[in-house]
């Protein structure tokens, strides 16, 4: 496990940073230890990198937590995940020509 503190180092992010994206329900995933602290696993680090990258390209935070909530509801929404970033994809795409 991870602290916030390794997380934010580890992924290149301020600590009030992966706050912001805990407030804004980006990280449901995430476990809270006794005293309170938030507690990250490999796991955590690798959808907090799928974050940053969904980010990166643009994607608003509205768009990114539908995608992390569809995520966390499991396989079944595979499909729909895919279209939301083929679509995205397109936008992208669209918005550099």
């Amino acid at each position: 496990m991870y602290t916030i503190n390794e997380v934010a180092e580890i992924c290149d992010l301020s600590v009030h940073t992966i706050r912001y994206y805990d407030k804004e329900g980006l990280l449901p995933f995430i476990t809270r230890n006794k005293s309170g602290n938030r507690e990250f696993s490999e796991l955590s680090l690798e959808l907090i990198r799928m974050i940053c990258c969904l980010k990166n390209t643009g994607m608003p935070i509205k768009e990114i937590k539908h995608y992390i909530d569809l995520y966390m509801e499991g396989e079944h929404t595979t499909e729909v995940r895919r279209r939301i970033i083929v679509d995205h994809r397109k936008e992208v795409v669209r918005q550099r020509i």
